[in-house]
């Protein structure tokens, strides 16, 4: 006999909450953040239903992929999220583990002890964690289908645009910090008498 919370699970993913409506909700909710957190549209309190329409739509584009590709990724996505967790769990685990043994104040002291180059290192050592996650889960095929330039599968040329997107967008970003480092500069400088 199946448990409750097998049977909700199983009609849960009898109408596609798995498919479609959980990974809708988390992206519609992280670029929400997104948007508020930048604030591209001014203050978030004054713009909240521009916020709210834009990150309807950006997810709703996002999640058409899957559907329009026929791409399912209902496995992949549990496997991720569940994947995660075990890497979060360790984590703490091993913190916890740490405050036993290490004297008051640990985080302080790492807090001290991960700047400049240990904290890159910490960063590219996370990196490759979410790296392994992702590849154990099964979303790299997501990310990079192997039947490009196939009948079915993504043309060529739709790589080549996701590409020539993604300099443009790399090189803004950099023109904008660098901008953005020189134009505090200047404002520090005429506000000093």
């Amino acid at each position: 006999m199946a448990t409750p919370f097998e049977i909700v699970v199983t009609n849960l993913q009898k109408i596609g909450a798995y498919q479609f409506l959980f990974p809708w909700l988390i992206a519609s909710a992280v670029f929400y953040g997104l948007l508020r957190r930048s604030q591209v549209f001014g203050k978030p309190e004054d713009n909240v239903a521009v916020n709210a329409v834009v990150a309807t739509v950006a997810a709703f584009m996002v999640m058409a992929y899957p559907i329009l590709q026929g791409v399912n990724i209902e496995t992949q996505l549990s496997t991720f999220f569940f994947n995660s967790l075990v890497s979060i769990l360790v984590v703490i685990v091993g913190l916890i583990i740490a405050s036993m043994v290490f004297p008051n104040g640990l985080g302080e002291e790492l807090s001290k002890k991960f700047k400049g180059g240990s904290l890159v290192a910490f960063l590219v050592f996370g990196i490759l964690i979410a790296l392994g996650v992702m590849t154990s889960s099964g979303l790299t095929n997501v990310f990079f289908p192997t039947n490009v330039g196939q009948p079915g599968g993504i043309s060529s040329d739709t790589f080549l645009t996701i590409g020539v997107l993604a300099a443009m967008i790399i090189s803004v970003g950099i023109i904008a910090a660098v901008g953005g480092r020189e134009g505090g500069g200047a404002e520090k400088k005429s506000e000093s008498p």
